[in-house]
């Protein structure tokens, strides 16, 4: 995976999602999930960190789910029954539901690959070379860096309230839970402006030298027509 170059692994990542998104049916986005996943587990993700990152996609694909088979459009069929009790559901709405299901595991499990294989700096240094606006490329790593610096500070000032018995209590709490963040948010701020001004002095100009001038070899341009070309003769099969 190392030899593959980052810009070879986000154009490819870009493409699943967009056949994932795409898709008219179900088979495909499952077949995605199915493939992704376990290159993720082998690519050395452990499966408890892969599992907390399923959680939240896997209960908003069920809220969704459940929400398209009773509340949907159409016939309604009898799914359940017991004696007067009985449940009822949308055959349409449950297929819509299965879809947008699929959907959603598809596009997750290549977000959770892509994450395993490539570095934030990467990423971004990709993304740069693609053109994106500077300024979003700026924020995404100004707040990446900041991210990191505020859970430090955080884990200062909690630990001293908390030696302090500030969290005795819900009041307490919730008093203390605020301190910390106005404390925090006067804090991102003149981290910020410091932050500003040390760079500006170094002469940064908004661009990543990473990824500067280097071009996509011939064996990357190859590989990389072979995938998307794959890849679309399976959705185009599927759908």
């Amino acid at each position: 995976m190392a030899a593959v170059d980052p810009r070879t692994r986000l154009l490819a990542a870009a493409t699943l999602l967009a056949l994932v998104i795409s898709s008219r049916g179900s088979a495909f986005p499952w077949q995605v999930a199915g493939i992704c996943l376990p290159v993720a587990l082998i690519a050395g993700m452990p499966p408890r960190v892969l599992l907390l990152r399923m959680l939240h996609p896997l209960f908003i694909a069920a809220v969704i789910l459940i929400l398209k088979t009773f509340l949907g459009e159409g016939a309604t069929v009898e799914l359940f029954g017991l004696a007067t009790f009985s449940i009822t559901g949308h055959p349409e709405g449950l297929r819509e539901g299965l879809l947008v299901t699929s959907r959603i595991m598809g596009a997750v499990s290549v977000a959770v690959l892509l994450s395993q294989v490539m570095t934030f700096t990467e990423t971004m240094a990709a993304l740069a070379w693609l053109r994106m606006p500077r300024s979003l490329v700026d924020v995404a790593m100004f707040a990446w860096r900041s991210l990191f610096m505020l859970y430090d500070d955080a884990g200062v000032v909690y630990t001293a309230q908390k030696n302090r018995l500030g969290y005795c209590g819900m009041r307490r709490g919730l008093k203390s839970f605020g301190a910390m963040a106005g404390m925090l948010t006067i804090r991102a701020f003149d981290s910020s402006q410091a932050m500003t001004v040390a760079m500006t002095q170094r002469g940064y100009d908004g661009s990543l030298p990473l990824l500067r001038g280097s071009r996509l070899g011939w064996p990357q341009l190859a590989g990389l027509s072979a995938f998307v070309i794959a890849a679309t003769a399976a959705w185009k099969l599927q759908n």
